[in-house]
């Protein structure tokens, strides 16, 4: 099973973010604070305070997908 992520938009939460959230408390982020819509398709990217990791949530019409990255 092949899945491709073709997001409409990009989202870069600007302040870094405590990296013990995950899903749910990544989505209250984006809905409260960015005051955007959390199912919408787009790519919502969280950075640490020492900048050298990267989460980013993404819903794709089954579920979210959560990516975890370090650099």
């Amino acid at each position: 099973m092949k899945m491709f992520v073709n997001p409409s938009t990009i989202y870069l939460h600007r302040t870094f973010i405590d990296f013990r959230k995950s899903i749910n408390g990544l989505s209250v982020i984006i809905a409260a604070d960015m005051e955007l819509p959390v199912m919408s398709g787009a790519l919502f990217i969280f950075c640490n305070k020492s900048q050298d990791k990267l989460k980013i949530l993404y819903w794709d019409n089954t579920g979210f997908a959560l990516w975890y990255k370090r650099l």
